[in-house]
């Protein structure tokens, strides 16, 4: 057992912390995703830094908030010379790997600028997000071409199950009892089964390519973090048999909804509401149609992570191996009134988070639940830290969680941030909301949720004595709700306003300011007396190759 481990990274795409058993779900069993826990910890009160899968993921990434990478949203590019990752674990020789979705979007501008040729090594890394891409899948639309950075579709050729678009056609569509193909991203047809046997579906195909790396690394002997990225249970819902009808109305959990939160009087929570995919997930018979297929999902997933962890048993990877478990966001299934994700309720911006750490130093917080406030910014200086990397904290605005995991001192967090840009939106159009202004901005400390609306009053629930989030106190006159907002607000502003920018702060460059700082500038001194008596040294024994500008 190496002190220094690799990491195998495991994100499903828009799974809610409490679709898993181990969080509470009474239906829906998830055994192996359990058994994970029960080997390391796992945390109650981790948040996404965006409700959105491309900013979450950046953020995961960078290890650095929205407002400091700057990619806001789905299909923003990360601006050249971001760092991330990959970049940090090959400064020490170490590869970052990925396996599935990154949805991430190149900055092809800044490298024309730069001059850098997108075909180049850094061009090639800067499209990947700083990962090696040993398989991406970002998934398409069904009107997409057919995928240019997937081999998924020429397996799903080579297997026989051939078309224009296989991706869309029998793994994200199913066949009427006629025969007739009908595509799951019409939500009616989600209860039909996949039209791909499951050993050929994504999620099990992902898992395959999964162990063919970690095969591989073995030979090649380089530290390695794979980010193991699965699309699903993103939607479009579907799952193959036997999955497609393993759970029915039966298992579904009742809505976390209220009559006052449809009669919000907030201009922007309105237009939420009365946006397509809410309207559509807000109806009974929609929820009872969709739910059971994302149910199918997840337990699709969990069954192919026990395929997967069991491999890595029977290799000795298990003992060699931090694993983290997580979502990108979760998604609303009704709940609020709400469909899709795009805000900050728990069920959205709460993500599960189950970190097994196989090193001995961890033994004692085996099967821990912590309720410490975490971010997904935290993972990037936490796998550099597992690794072995050297700190980066003028980059990386995460915590390095290892003193949880080995049960010592020395992690703590006020309050969690995320952050939502929705220019591009219904309830932008809606409201003509200009870019500048669509920009919503959650703080949450454990009991108050603030969520700041450009333009708009705030949004505030109090979690201790409302934890369904039911009731908005962000109009509240009440002396004990005005001065929350007025902390929170004020928790914002210190946050905002700390240093983000200067990721050019490196060790070098902060020792030459130090020497600068002790030594002194030569501006100022009156004359020589005055510059004797403050450096201690006889001002014409400086050369005049060593006297500064």
């Amino acid at each position: 057992m190496s002190d220094r481990p690799n990491i195998l990274w495991i994100m499903a795409d828009q799974l809610r912390f409490d679709y898993l058993s181990c969080y509470g779900h009474p239906h829906l069993h998830t055994p192996h995703i359990d058994a994970l826990a029960q080997r390391g910890v796992r945390f109650t009160n981790a948040y996404a830094q965006s409700p959105v899968c491309g900013p979450s993921r950046m953020s995961a990434y960078t290890g650095r908030y929205v407002r400091s990478h700057g990619s806001t949203w789905n299909g923003m590019p990360l601006r050249i010379g971001e760092p991330t990752l990959g970049d940090h674990l090959r400064d020490i020789g170490a590869r970052a790997v990925l396996v599935g979705k990154t949805h991430m979007v190149a900055d092809a501008e800044g490298m024309a600028w730069l001059g850098i040729d997108p075909k180049s090594e850094i061009g090639v890394r800067r499209a990947e997000c700083g990962f090696e891409a040993f398989e991406r899948d970002d998934g398409l639309h069904p009107d997409s071409a057919r995928q240019n950075w997937s081999a998924y579709d020429d397996y799903l050729v080579a297997h026989g199950f051939s078309s224009d678009n296989p991706w869309e056609d029998f793994a994200n569509s199913g066949l009427d009892p006629n025969g007739e193909l009908l595509s799951a991203w019409l939500l009616k047809n989600s209860r039909l089964a996949a039209n791909v046997p499951e050993e050929h579906s994504e999620t099990a195909y992902m898992t395959n390519r999964a162990m063919d790396f970690m095969q591989e690394a073995q030979a090649d002997g380089r530290p390695w973090v794979c980010h193991l990225s699965y699309i699903k249970p993103h939607w479009p819902y579907i799952v193959p048999t036997p999955y497609h009808d393993m759970y029915d109305e039966r298992h579904i959990v009742d809505p976390i909804r209220s009559d006052a939160e449809r009669a919000t009087d907030h201009p922007l929570m309105s237009a939420y509401l009365d946006a397509r995919v809410c309207r559509s997930f807000s109806r009974d018979h929609v929820r009872q149609h969709v739910i059971p297929a994302y149910m199918g999902l997840i337990k699709q997933l969990d069954d192919n992570l026990g395929r997967l962890f069991k491999w890595m048993d029977d290799t000795g990877l298990s003992q060699t191996t931090l694993v983290a478990f997580t979502s990108d966001h979760g998604d609303y299934m009704g709940d609020h009134w709400m469909g899709d994700k795009d805000f900050y309720h728990e069920v959205a911006v709460k993500v599960p988070l189950i970190l097994h750490d196989p090193r001995p130093e961890a033994d004692s917080t085996r099967g821990m639940v912590s309720d410490a406030l975490v971010e997904m910014i935290d993972l990037a200086p936490t796998f550099l830290s597992a690794i072995g990397a050297p700190p980066k904290p003028h980059i990386l605005e995460g915590r390095d969680l290892t003193p949880i995991l080995h049960g010592t001192n020395g992690f703590a967090r006020r309050y969690t941030i995320s952050e939502h840009d929705y220019h591009w939106s219904e309830m932008a159009q809606a409201l003509g909301v200009p870019q500048e202004d669509a920009h919503t901005t959650m703080i949450f400390d454990g009991r108050w949720k603030y969520i700041r609306c450009e333009t708009f009053r705030p949004i505030l629930f109090d979690l201790d004595t409302d934890p369904q989030e039911l009731t908005d106190l962000g109009a509240s006159n009440l002396p004990e709700h005005e001065a929350v907002r007025r902390r929170m607000e004020a928790a914002l502003l210190d946050w905002a306003t700390r240093h983000h920018t200067r990721i050019t702060a490196t060790p070098q460059v902060l020792a030459g300011q130090k020497i600068a700082a002790e030594v002194g500038i030569l501006i100022g001194f009156w004359d020589e007396a005055d510059y004797e008596a403050a450096t201690g040294t006889r001002f014409d024994s400086l050369t005049p190759a060593g006297r500064p500008d």
